[in-house]
């Protein structure tokens, strides 16, 4: 399956990651306006869940050779 993703995504531009990136930022926008709790977490804890999910591609591109 995975194979199929990688191939597949060789074909996108950076234009179309930047687009997918769009998205990405208006849907967590129309998910918060939908759940506002969600907010109410504290910094802390979302910085936690910022560098959760940005450790391994910034590995992946600063560091590993």
């Amino acid at each position: 399956m995975f194979e199929r993703m990688n191939e597949r995504i060789k074909k996108m531009t950076v234009v179309d990651m930047g687009l997918v990136k769009g998205s990405v930022f208006f849907a967590t926008i129309i998910i918060v306006k939908l759940f506002p709790e969600l907010l109410k977490n504290g910094y802390p804890i979302l910085l936690v869940f910022m560098i959760a999910c940005g450790a391994k591609p910034l590995y992946k591109f600063w560091i590993k050779k």
